[in-house]
C-alpha cells in the first residue's frame, strides 16, 4: 500500500494533565541518579549516623545504662536541642555529598548530548524541566535530611519516660524547615553549576568549590578587617547561626561575630536567586548549527 494512501488523524484519546507531566522527568532523573553504584554507597554512609544517634535514644532513655554511666552518662546522653542540632549538621553537611554526585547526572548529560530541544520541544517548559529535576533531587535528599530527623524526634518522644514531644516541638519544627531550606540551597545550586560545567566529575568538585572558597575568603576578611560581615561569604558559618535560632539553641560564640537572621536568610535568596538565574540562562531549547 502506497504510503500516500494512509490517512492520518490527529490523537484523540486522554491527554496527561500538564502538572503531572513533570513527574515523568522526575521518574526517569531518580532512575539517572541512582544507576550509579557511587549513590547507592554514599546513601548507606549517610544512614549511618541516625543509627548511631538512635542507640544513643535508647541508652538515654534505659534506666540502667544511665546508672552505669553515672554523672557522666546524664551529661553524655542528654537528648535536647544541642543533640539534635548536632544530628542535623551532620546529616546536612552528607547531603551536600550525596547533591555533589547527584546533580551533575541529572542536568549535565542532557546538555553535552544536546538533548534540551528535544524534550523541551514537547509539551514541557523551561520551568517544568527544572522543577523535575529539582524535585528528583528534593527526594533524595530528603531521606538523608528531615525524614531521619524527624524519626528520631518521633523516637524521643515514644521512649521518654514522661512527655517530651509536646514540650520540644520547637526543635522538630526548627530541623524540619532547617532542613527545606539547605536542600533548597543546595539542590538549586548543585542544579545551576552542573548546567555550565559540562564535565561531571569537574561540576561535583565545583559543587565544593563553590561553597568553601568564599568561606575562607570570608573568614580572612573578618580577621583582617575585624568585621562580622566578612562572615556572610561563610556558608557554613551561616548556616550553623541560623540552625542554632531555628531549635533555640545557646551558642557558645562572640556575640560581636553574630549575624543577624535576616540578613543570613537575605543572603541565602540571593544565592538560590542567582542559581535561578544562571539556570533560566542556560536551560534554553536551542539548537547550535556549526557552519
Amino acid at each position: 500500500m502506497s504510503i500516500y494512501k494512509h490517512h492520518y488523524r490527529a490523537y484523540t484519546g486522554r491527554v496527561t494533565p500538564i502538572w503531572t507531566r513533570i513527574f515523568a522527568l522526575a521518574r526517569y532523573g531518580l532512575a539517572e541518579a541512582w544507576s550509579t553504584k557511587i549513590t547507592a554507597v554514599l546513601f548507606v554512609i549517610c544512614l549511618i549516623p541516625p543509627v548511631g544517634f538512635l542507640f544513643t535514644i535508647y541508652l538515654s532513655n534505659n534506666p540502667s545504662a544511665r546508672l552505669l554511666m553515672g554523672t557522666v552518662g546524664t551529661r553524655v546522653l542528654a537528648i535536647d536541642g544541642s543533640f539534635f542540632l548536632r544530628v542535623l549538621t551532620i546529616q546536612s553537611w552528607l547531603a551536600m555529598a550525596l547533591a555533589s554526585c547527584i546533580a551533575p547526572r541529572l542536568i549535565t548529560l542532557d546538555i553535552v548530548d544536546n538533548a534540551l530541544p528535544i524534550l523541551l520541544s514537547h509539551s514541557i517548559s523551561r520551568f517544568g524541566y527544572v522543577l523535575g529535576k529539582y524535585a528528583a533531587l528534593f527526594a533524595t535528599l530528603s531521606t538523608v535530611t528531615w525524614v531521619p530527623c524527624l524519626l528520631l524526634f518521633a523516637y524521643q518522644g515514644y521512649a521518654s519516660p514522661v512527655p517530651w514531644a509536646a514540650s520540644n516541638l520547637r526543635i522538630g519544627v526548627g530541623m524540619l524547615a532547617g532542613a527545606l531550606i539547605w536542600i533548597a540551597l543546595i539542590s538549586l545550586l548543585g542544579l545551576a553549576l552542573s548546567s555550565w560545567v559540562k564535565w561531571r566529575g569537574v561540576a561535583t568538585g565545583v559543587i565544593f568549590a563553590v561553597i568553601l572558597v568564599p568561606a575562607g575568603v570570608g573568614a580572612i576578611v573578618t580577621g583582617v578587617l575585624h568585621t562580622k560581615w566578612g562572615l556572610l561569604l561563610n556558608v557554613p558559618v551561616m548556616m550553623s547561626y541560623l540552625w542554632e535560632r531555628l531549635l533555640d539553641v545557646h551558642n557558645r560564640i562572640d556575640n560581636a561575630l553574630q549575624l543577624p537572621t535576616m540578613a543570613i536568610v537575605t543572603m541565602l535568596a540571593l544565592g538560590c536567586c542567582l542559581s535561578m538565574v544562571m539556570l533560566n540562562t542556560r536551560i534554553r531549547a536551542r539548537e547550535v548549527v556549526r557552519g
